[in-house]
């Protein structure tokens, strides 16, 4: 049986692989560096009976190519690059299991409300060129926080606000109530939440109903003092009008790690001052690659029964 691994970040862990090849000895592990092409990603697998899979693009070709693939074990959560349609026509078994890097996502959220809050990012840049200017901006307890998506990265994020005694409102498609009465956090219109945060932050998938959430209509309707965060998908918010946005003093600032090209080309708008970026890591601390690779093991053994 073979079996091949694509995600750098597992392929990286000594620990992950040595679990993984104990079981299954002809695995397989993408020495790249980086995610795959779709061309790329056929070859890769050729042959192989199941894969786990991270961000690499799952296509309607992909499938066709590979006759032989009878289970995708995904690594993260995010299903966006998968054609869930044509691996459920082809017969593909789907594993995924939610949560697995809900707290380091969660974790990289808070900071980065504690960075654009006490201007500590902007700081730390300008003592490095040589600048001396003392802008404690301000404390993030207190403030009005806005989630939009609740689901487990949102919870957690709520659950890390708990000290700072935020008033959080909850935007979410599913009815989150119970949550929300449990937590004493405040359901709310996507509107009214855009309008009265000082924080808006982002958890929501890449779908149809989610891409360009954020424009240029909603950035308007945002406090010119707040701040917006996006650790889901990129493609949620539009690069353009947020750039805008930034430039005019629409919003006061932004923090982004995740972005509609990986790795992103638009060097003016990433050296914005206002700007908080990070390549991508809000699910890559040690703690959430273990997790997310051993839910992808588990579910490759509990599917050949080992």
């Amino acid at each position: 049986m073979k079996i091949v691994v694509t995600p750098p970040a597992f392929c990286k862990s000594q620990n992950l692989k040595s679990k993984l090849s104990s079981l299954f000895p002809n695995t397989i592990y993408n020495e790249k560096n980086d995610y795959l092409s779709e061309s790329e990603l056929i070859e890769f697998l050729r042959g192989a009976d199941a894969a786990i899979i991270g961000r690499d693009p799952v296509t309607k070709a992909t499938l066709e190519a590979l006759p032989q693939l009878r289970m995708i074990s995904k690594y993260g959560v995010g299903l966006d690059n998968l054609d869930i349609p044509s691996i459920k026509e082809k017969g593909v078994e789907l594993a995924i299991t939610a949560g697995t890097n809900k707290r380091a996502v969660a974790e990289l959220t808070l900071s980065f409300m504690l960075g654009l809050c006490h201007r500590t990012f902007i700081g730390a840049e300008r003592m490095k060129r040589g600048e001396w200017t003392r802008e404690g901006g301000r404390d993030l307890s207190g403030k009005t926080i806005g989630i939009v998506g609740c689901g487990n990265v949102g919870k957690e994020v709520v659950h890390l606000l708990k000290p700072f005694g935020c008033v959080i409102l909850v935007c979410d498609i599913e009815d989150r109530n119970e949550f929300c009465r449990d937590q004493g956090v405040i359901p709310s219109s996507f509107e009214s939440l855009i309008e009265k945060s000082d924080i808006v932050t982002l958890h929501v998938p890449l779908t149809g109903l989610t891409r360009d959430m954020i424009d240029e209509a909603i950035l308007r309707k945002m406090q010119v003092s707040a701040y917006l965060i996006n650790t889901s998908r990129g493609p949620v918010v539009n690069p353009s009008t947020l750039h805008k946005a930034l430039v005019s003093g629409e919003i006061s600032g932004a923090a982004l790690d995740v972005f509609c090209s990986e790795p992103p080309d638009d060097m003016e708008f990433l050296q914005l001052p206002n700007l908080m970026v990070t390549p991508h890591i809000g699910g890559n601390s040690v703690e959430a690659v273990e997790a997310m690779g051993q839910a992808a093991i588990d579910n490759l053994a509990a599917f050949f029964k080992k």
